[in-house]
């Protein structure tokens, strides 16, 4: 599978084109809606989430509540594009009019893409940066990855996320009995976090990044439960699994590292606290008896849960603002504000649920057929037999 993303913050939509679902799929918009509006929450989210109401369009590939294998094209609508139609527009203006469009951005913000990729693409208006760069693009990743998601259902694999931090402030409290069960009590959570305690003092460290006019960031964890052993490959390195996920997790904006399983921890470990050893019964075949790698071996599924953890920095729009340069008079001024959030952590674990889920579909799909779902899962139900018996 592959997809595309187009459409910029303020512009009047966001579109995903998805290629190479399998047809006979069962998919309709509120299998993705879900995953928008959780997107759209979580304590410290900004007020750009009042105006934006995301909901999806299928305007393509699904017919009657199933996928045809034909592209799917799904649309989210920016409400707030009314206001913005004479800045953002695809129409040329007139002198006058030119004169009249506020808001031209010359003046890049630390943290954001907006000096180099004005620099990059020649923008003296950083506008047309920022629009693309903004995190507003993660809402149709969030689309695709609840394609993915139904994929994975199909095939009994289960897809969690949760937060482990946030502004240093961890959760000591983590356990759970499923995937089930931790997206349950995720839920539940404002800051999407299975330790109530942690979950009070992360609500407190966001007011106070916000009463500070500043932003805080944090860990969150991805698990998928029921993954089929040997998705990847250890033959060449653009083929193992591990490497695709943590390329998609650092895709996303603001995250700046990824670790599987025990991760940096493993630097700190002698080897037998680190490798899992492998047991045998006639009902399961072989395990593990510890998930340290976090479900990779050799690029490869092991077939225990995988396990992701990605750091997210502090949002860069700050509402005490940054020194930076004027890009046209050269001169020291405080950045400017942009509309945001103090804290975006617990959507974005939602994203990172979105990212990795996908690369685990397409791995699926990958090893196991393409084209319709009955036939991919009696491919996968014999890889499973026969992997117990081996």
């Amino acid at each position: 599978m592959r997809y595309l993303t187009a459409g910029e913050s303020h512009g009047p939509q966001l579109t995903t084109i998805i290629e190479g679902v399998p047809a006979q799929l069962e998919l309709v918009a509120e299998d993705i809606n879900v995953d928008l509006a959780r997107r759209q929450g979580g304590y410290g989210r900004g007020r750009r989430m009042q105006i934006e109401k995301d909901r999806v369009q299928l305007l393509s590939g699904v017919r009657h509540g199933r996928t045809t294998g034909a592209p799917i094209a799904l649309v989210v609508e920016n409400k707030d594009w009314t206001h913005w139609t004479k800045i953002m527009g695809a129409e040329p203006l007139s002198g006058e009019e030119e004169k009249e469009v506020k808001r031209k951005i010359t003046r890049p913000r630390p943290g954001h893409a907006d000096l180099n990729g004005a620099i990059k693409y020649g923008h003296r208006d950083m506008r047309n940066v920022l629009e693309r760069s903004s995190a507003r693009e993660t809402t149709v990743r969030v689309a695709a990855g609840a394609v993915a998601k139904k994929i994975l259902a199909a095939f009994d694999i289960e897809v969690g996320g949760h937060v482990l931090e946030i502004g240093g402030v961890k959760a000591e409290q983590v356990e759970y009995s499923s995937v089930a069960d931790l997206r349950e009590r995720s839920e539940a959570s404002q800051v999407r976090c299975l330790d109530e305690q942690a979950s009070q003092k992360m609500m407190e460290a966001i007011d106070q990044a916000k009463s500070d006019g500043d932003s805080i960031g944090g860990i969150v964890e991805v698990v998928i439960e029921n993954v089929p052993v040997g998705l990847g490959s250890h033959v060449h390195y653009d083929r193992k699994l591990d490497a695709k996920i943590a390329a998609a997790v650092m895709s996303i904006n603001a995250f700046k590292g990824v670790e599987i399983g025990i991760g940096f921890e493993a630097a700190h470990l002698p080897g037998s606290q680190v490798h899992d050893e492998i047991i045998w019964d006639e009902e399961h075949g072989y395990r593990r008896k510890t998930n340290r790698l976090g479900g990779f071996e050799g690029g490869m599924t092991t077939g225990m849960p995988i396990v992701v953890r990605g750091v997210m920095k502090p949002i860069p729009t700050l509402y005490k603002p940054l020194q930076s340069v004027d890009i046209d008079t050269k001169e020291p001024f405080a950045a400017s504000i942009e509309r945001s959030d103090s804290c975006a952590v617990p959507a974005a674990s939602v994203v990172a649920e979105a990212v990795v889920a996908w690369e685990v579909a397409n791995a699926l799909l990958e090893t196991f057929g393409h084209d319709q779902i009955p036939v991919i899962q009696e491919n996968v139900k014999r890889h499973q037999e026969q992997a117990r018996e081996f």
